[in-house]
């Protein structure tokens, strides 16, 4: 009798535990959408059978902003792990839905990473309700070569087509906001050699070279930009930040470089006081301009 009974409530509470586990509510996990389906722009009026990919990480809690990732790896490559889902983790934890951008890497066609930025700002605004999203508190981050995308999405955009077939088409490309850690900017002397070349090909024209250059593309529409770079970068010169910075404050748009003493390019290998600098700096930076909420004691 007594072991029947400690059987019936060993069964009573494996009914109640499963009962709990399923009142949890579960974390949403990233959702990969491809941006072309299979049939993606060139920027020469041609297509080509391949794709670029974007990865939705929604927070728990979201405050409605959303950043667009553009990892770096000189456009010959993507470092999509730390610059990329690494980021989206970090944002999440601030109510900030990342979102992880796959761009296709040019081999010299120049315009197809910026056709593949402005599809995924498009794409984000274009399902903003469905995913808890401000169209308004749209921006883009980019890392190194990744940073150079990210600044051309934010001086190459346009308002969208409200007459266009496809819906996502109608929605703004530029980006309410940019974040720049250790970007590429110029495609003049202070490039980074490995990134021009496979942008722009290996003995671009010159009006290639300014079109992407993207200190001499400023305007007043440029996006509020935060810019994080350090001292002794090696591979991309602190020059690229100092320009842009410069530019930006040349037509005032709100604009704060943080010049880090240390850390190289890539900042230690993305740990320690500088990686966490640009962090907890672009984070008060973003509750400053309002694009997210002022952050706790404990977020500073």
């Amino acid at each position: 009798m007594l072991h029947r009974t400690l059987l019936l409530l060993f069964v009573c509470s494996l009914a109640v535990t499963a009962s709990q586990g399923q009142d949890t509510p579960k974390k949403s996990e990233p959702e990969k959408r491809k941006l072309w389906n299979g049939k993606a722009p060139t920027g020469d009026g041609q297509f080509e059978a391949g794709d670029a990919t974007i990865t939705v990480h929604r927070p728990d809690k979201p405050t409605g902003a959303a950043i667009v990732i553009c990892p770096g790896g000189g456009y010959g490559g993507l470092v999509t792990g730390p610059e990329g889902h690494g980021i989206a983790a970090w944002l999440n934890r601030h109510g900030i839905t990342g979102v992880v951008l796959e761009y296709r890497l040019p081999k010299g066609r120049s315009a197809v990473p910026l056709l593949d930025a402005q599809r995924a700002l498009r794409t984000v605004r274009a399902n903003a309700k469905a995913w808890g999203i401000d169209p308004a508190k749209v921006g883009i981050m980019g890392f190194s070569a990744g940073g150079h995308l990210a600044s051309t999405a934010g001086t190459h955009f346009d308002d969208g087509d409200p007459k266009a077939d496809d819906p996502i088409d109608r929605h703004s490309s530029r980006p309410d906001f940019m974040v720049l850690v250790y970007p590429v900017i110029t495609m003049s002397e202070k490039t980074h050699g490995g990134s021009r070349s496979n942008l722009l090909g290996k003995n671009p024209d010159e009006k290639l070279v300014n079109l992407y250059s993207n200190e001499k593309q400023v305007t007043a529409k440029t996006p509020p930009t935060f810019l994080a770079h350090a001292k002794d970068d090696k591979p991309v010169p602190p020059e690229n930040s100092q320009a842009f910075y410069e530019a930006l404050q040349a037509r005032k748009v709100p604009v704060k470089y943080l010049e880090l003493p240390s850390g190289g390019h890539g900042l230690n290998g993305y740990k320690g006081p500088m990686w966490d600098a640009w962090q907890e700096q672009s984070l008060a930076w973003l509750a400053e301009l309002k694009f997210i909420p002022a952050l706790a004691k404990s977020e500073k």
